[in-house]
């Protein structure tokens, strides 16, 4: 397949690269360069805003509602691009996954409370959803919601909740009934989280970062007018939740200016009397990683842009993640290797290097850090399991 778009179209992805290079901040830049996958909630909502002065920061909502209002073939050109010049992600949890829920689900009253702060970016939203004994079996997640009056008593705790520690407000599942089947007494609710009796406690990760936490409740008293959908009906949107975060998590576009990276450091490090990239062991890697990662975009691609569109994706979506996790990494763990002794996160007096504007000990962060993205949003071997049903029908 020889993905050619139309005139407008190049013409359209033009624009986004000229944009970004012409107003994104070099801070911002040299911070997505390094792979830091969250930024500081500053440079986030700086970001976003100079995105919203465009009418870009949220690009896959209706023109009615402050978005784009762009095709799939603008859309897939304009992720593409802002990854391919080291411009950060979209703010993912309120921008690309509780927006899209409340505009599918959502009553007018809550679009109208809620979608406006999302799209300035001056509310910042966690996800709610993994717990101590849930994880990528979901379903079995026991933190309540007990209702009283007009409003929800929720006990229990959230754990791995990222960027819950900057946030506003949660969004997540909670369980209403236990009575049947555990899918079918669930409810989805968005949380203030500044209510009374939310605690929030660091989880460091193994590099040393401080992205993810556990939110503890304790009587959080949350209004039944922040119930989206039904009472007992919360997985059938959280399905539909999923299947817009395992999409994203391909990261094509991310990977590719990962493994140009990768291969700008290759030719800028000296080995024994040559460059790294004379070695043909190492490259016959990343030519290897280089052939996974194209041959995932043309599929990206043949979704994409098929019959349906992006809206006939179903399991297609998991094999996207799968595969794209799985490069993702294997490009992260080379460029640590290429590093090797230089490219350690340690507390000693090695100075600190800038090698093909990589910094030393920044890839081994990125390297461990990006483990997880083969967990999170449904583990791949969750994504197997989806597959071998929906497709294979064992």
């Amino acid at each position: 397949m020889d993905m050619k778009f139309s005139a407008e179209a190049e013409a359209f992805r033009d624009e986004v690269g000229n944009f970004v290079a012409d107003n994104l901040p070099d801070d911002i830049r040299h911070k997505v360069a390094q792979e830091e996958m969250i930024l500081p909630r500053e440079m986030m909502v700086r970001w976003h805003k100079i995105l919203g002065q465009k009418g870009w920061s949220c690009p896959s909502w209706p023109k009615t509602h402050g978005g784009a209002g762009w095709s799939d073939e603008q859309h897939y050109l304009f992720e593409r691009e802002i990854a391919l010049s080291d411009a950060p992600r979209p703010i993912p949890y309120g921008v690309v996954m509780l927006a899209p829920c409340l505009l599918e689900f959502g009553t007018q009253a809550q679009q109208e409370k809620f979608l406006p702060g999302i799209l300035s970016g001056d509310e910042l939203w966690c996800q709610g959803f993994s717990e101590p004994n849930a994880g990528s079996d979901l379903a079995s997640l026991q933190c309540r919601a007990v209702a009283e009056g007009d409003s929800y008593i929720i006990n229990g705790s959230k754990t791995w909740t990222s960027e819950a520690h900057i946030a506003d407000g949660m969004f997540g599942l909670f369980r209403t009934d236990s009575s049947g089947r555990k899918q079918q007494g669930i409810t989805f609710l968005m949380i203030d989280m500044k209510t009374p009796g939310i605690s929030v406690t660091p989880l460091m990760t193994f590099e040393g970062t401080h992205e993810v936490n556990q939110v503890f409740f304790d009587n959080v008293r949350v209004p039944f007018a922040n119930r989206i959908g039904e009472e007992n009906q919360g997985w059938s949107i959280a399905k539909y939740l999923l299947g817009l975060e395992r999409f994203g998590t391909a990261e094509v576009g991310r990977s590719l200016a990962s493994l140009a990276r990768l291969k700008k450091l290759a030719a800028a490090l000296a080995v024994d009397e040559g460059r790294l990239s004379d070695d043909p062991d190492f490259m016959s890697e990343v030519a290897r990683a280089e052939i996974a990662l194209r041959a995932l975009e043309v599929t990206e691609q043949r979704f994409l842009f098929g019959p349906g569109g992006s809206d006939a994706m179903g399991a297609e979506a998991s094999m996207l993640k799968i595969r794209g996790t799985e490069i993702q990494q294997d490009i992260l763990e080379l460029t640590h290797q290429a590093l090797g002794y230089a490219g350690q996160r340690g507390q000693d007096s090695r100075p600190v290097l800038q090698i093909a504007g990589i910094t030393s000990g920044k890839a081994a962060m990125a390297h461990f850090n990006f483990r997880k993205t083969s967990i999170y949003a449904g583990s791949n071997e969750i994504q197997k399991t989806i597959i071998a049903k929906a497709v294979l029908g064992l």
